[in-house]
């Protein structure tokens, strides 16, 4: 039997919040309990500041820092005033509209969780935060095969991007049925994530399943 899955958002949860303000980091709304599969994201924290080649002056990294800290804390009202401000000075970081994103989806605000993305994705096409929100939101609209093409360019432009092979996961097992391919991104993500007793039970789970369809149709040939 599958397990049960949830799609109700929840609190953002810190990871490492001095690396978010250079490096892209997975990121979305938690909240769930853990025995249920969630389709929206595994809980995680701001993302990174993203874009920038340059060395990051400090008073941007302050400002982003604490703008972080507030999401990471779950005071999602203080994080978006601070993040529009630091947008208002600095207005190149597509990772900063990125949280703002989830932001939004948080409190499933689409219309202003898709212009975030779309911002983000004028400064960046390839920004891999980006293209994981813009999946996510489209799943969540039964936009299904636009969401897995999502999902596929951030793997593409970043393959080690552990989040949206969960996300691809996810999709192909409880949306378009792939059970094969879904397989296949669970364990990708283990071998990014390293050892996530949830994540072992569903491969354990579709490795199962997969094998016991491929002896079905080994009996109909």
């Amino acid at each position: 039997m599958l397990l049960q899955r949830c799609i109700k958002p929840g609190r953002a949860i810190a990871l490492s919040m001095a690396m978010l303000l250079i490096a892209a980091c997975a990121a979305g709304p938690g909240g769930a309990q853990k025995t249920e599969r969630q389709a929206a994201s595994k809980p995680a924290s701001a993302e990174a500041a993203g874009g920038a080649t340059a060395e990051i002056p400090a008073r941007v990294l302050t400002m982003y820092e604490q703008a972080a800290a507030s999401m990471a804390s779950g005071d999602y009202v203080d994080a978006e005033l601070r993040f529009k401000e630091f947008l208002l000075q600095y207005p190149g970081y597509p990772g900063a509209h990125v949280n703002l994103a989830i932001i939004h989806a948080n409190n499933q605000n689409d219309a202003a969780t898709q212009a975030s993305v779309d911002s983000a994705l004028a400064l960046d096409p390839n920004h891999p935060a980006a293209l994981n929100q813009l999946g996510m939101l489209l799943r969540r609209n039964g936009k299904f095969l636009e969401a897995e093409a999502a999902y596929l360019k951030a793997v593409t432009v970043s393959p080690e991007y552990a989040l949206a092979h969960y996300n691809l996961g996810v999709l192909n097992e409880l949306y378009l049925q792939r059970l094969d391919t879904a397989l296949q991104h669970f364990e990708t993500y283990q071998s990014l994530v390293g050892e996530d007793k949830q994540v072992a039970k569903w491969i354990s789970d579709l490795t199962r399943r997969v094998a016991a369809n491929q002896r079905t149709a080994n009996v109909a040939d």
